[in-house]
């Protein structure tokens, strides 16, 4: 026998409701109401949580300091609704790729959806519409729009400009030991293609921005041509000093490619005030967008002297477009950068920042206070938000990461950084991001997990 299912709606919320089986399922208007206005019954209940009650959740603190509300549960309890989310695990490595808010990826598929109804018609619709998404990305994060390309990760990005550059044998870029892999790996192939000289300063985590400056400062050389490094490293989420960086580059005649994958999204700047060249981003990071979503942003005066990645027509020389030329691929996922950005906007950039911030320091300030936990990063205000670096003496980040993960479900990363020649630049640990849909008790089962690591040990 077939059951009749009923749905309807209250408030926000969707209710799915399944008739008795057996005997008679006729039900009048009247029982049907009174059933789903009960506690009992055969009922589902699934939030339907979007972009306008996000944006009514903070038109109720909009009064209050980005402070203050970072510190209201019942605020970011309603940011919650907006993820759908595995709540068997707790996710602390946000800064790998962090998951979309379900408005976002809903919003991916529907337009994967009306791609593949007949892809060569709407896809090139969808695509005609990313412009819209440009002028978005350049309105909320400060940069004209003919300075933005849409990319699919920082890697891509930051390689246009890597390869893009005309560089002579014996030309010298000067980057650091604690940059990206992967960006460290393309110079060293273009050292090995082109014979130019690829330099790598070193610097102890946590330093400061001064001494990061006078690091750079004193090694630049009359062969130098490139300044490659990062807004905030993906190690230990040290701070960089990119506008004075950028600006004694410039009285140089030095180039600036900065590394910004855990940057945007993360906490509140303007492109333009950082007066670098060039700077990549994944957007699936901080940003929530989907993944394979990518920007990079290039000072209009540099991008008719940047070659493209892959071949654009001569026409296009000048064009910010001749970096995002790589053959057929999905619009859908570029698209829903828009709802990505509406989202963030939603909540304000100052009101994310420092709720990561309160996250972060919910958990450092208490481990900090056992004798063997040591943080690398620092704690100073504007030079921590959600990414922070911690270990325990003594015991192996990589069998922590697995305890954590086997004891008590908990999603980490382990970093770290080794100079045999200078130790005190050494460190290791684990690198902790949580994100606005993680709530204190995750948080807190965390801190719990690593005292008890620090007083006991690691299991045998």
């Amino acid at each position: 026998m077939t059951r009749d299912a009923f749905y309807f709606v209250k408030g926000r919320v969707w209710f799915y409701i399944l008739a008795p089986t057996g005997g008679n399922t006729m039900w009048s208007r009247r029982s049907f109401l009174r059933l789903a206005g009960s506690a009992t019954g055969a009922a589902f209940a699934m939030r339907s949580y979007g972009i306008a009650e996000v944006e009514a959740a903070t038109a109720a603190v909009a009064e209050r300091t980005p402070e203050e509300v970072a510190a209201d549960e019942s605020y970011w309890r309603e940011i919650q609704f907006a993820f759908t989310l595995d709540r068997t695990l707790i996710n602390l490595n946000n800064g790998n790729q962090c998951p979309s808010p379900a408005v976002v990826h809903e919003a991916c598929k529907r337009y994967m959806d009306w791609s593949n109804q007949a892809p060569v018609y709407h896809r090139g619709m969808i695509e005609r519409n990313i412009e819209m998404a440009r002028r978005r990305l350049a309105n909320e994060f400060g940069a004209d729009p003919e300075e933005i390309a849409i990319t699919r990760n920082a890697s891509e990005s930051l390689q246009i400009a890597q390869m893009g550059l005309d560089l002579k044998p014996g030309d010298e870029i000067l980057t650091t030991e604690q940059d990206y892999g992967r960006m460290l790996t393309t110079w060293d192939q273009r050292a090995r293609r082109d014979k130019i000289k690829v330099t790598r300063i070193d610097f102890p985590c946590p330093t400061t921005q001064a001494d990061l400056l006078k690091r750079f400062e004193t090694a630049i050389t009359l062969q130098t041509k490139v300044l490659h490094f990062c807004h905030i490293t993906n190690q230990s989420g040290q701070l960089f000093p990119v506008r004075d960086l950028s600006r004694l580059a410039r009285q140089r005649g030095i180039v600036t490619i900065v590394d910004g994958a855990h940057a945007m999204g993360h906490f509140p700047y303007k492109l333009r005030d950082l007066e670098m060249d060039y700077y990549g981003v994944s957007l699936h990071k901080w940003l929530l967008a989907p993944l394979g979503t990518g920007l990079l942003y290039v000072r209009r005066d540099r991008i008719a002297q940047t070659w493209p990645l892959q071949a654009a027509p001569e026409r296009r020389d000048t064009d910010i477009r001749k970096f995002e030329e790589i053959g057929t691929s999905p619009a859908a996922t570029k698209a829903a950068i828009n709802e990505a950005i509406a989202f963030q906007q939603a909540i304000g950039i100052e009101r994310k920042a420092a709720r990561l911030r309160y996250l972060t320091l919910r958990w450092a300030n208490e481990l900090k206070k056992s004798p063997r936990i040591r943080l690398h990063s620092s704690l100073e205000p504007g030079q921590t938000w959600g990414l922070a670096v911690v270990s325990i003496e003594g015991v192996d980040s990589n069998k922590l990461v697995t305890h954590l993960m086997d004891k008590h479900r908990i999603i980490v990363t382990a970093v770290g950084h080794e100079n045999i020649k200078d130790p005190k630049m050494s460190y290791r640990g684990l690198r902790i991001t949580p994100n606005i849909y993680t709530p204190l008790e995750e948080i807190d089962t965390f801190v719990e997990a690593m005292l008890a690591v620090a007083k006991n040990g690691l299991p045998a």
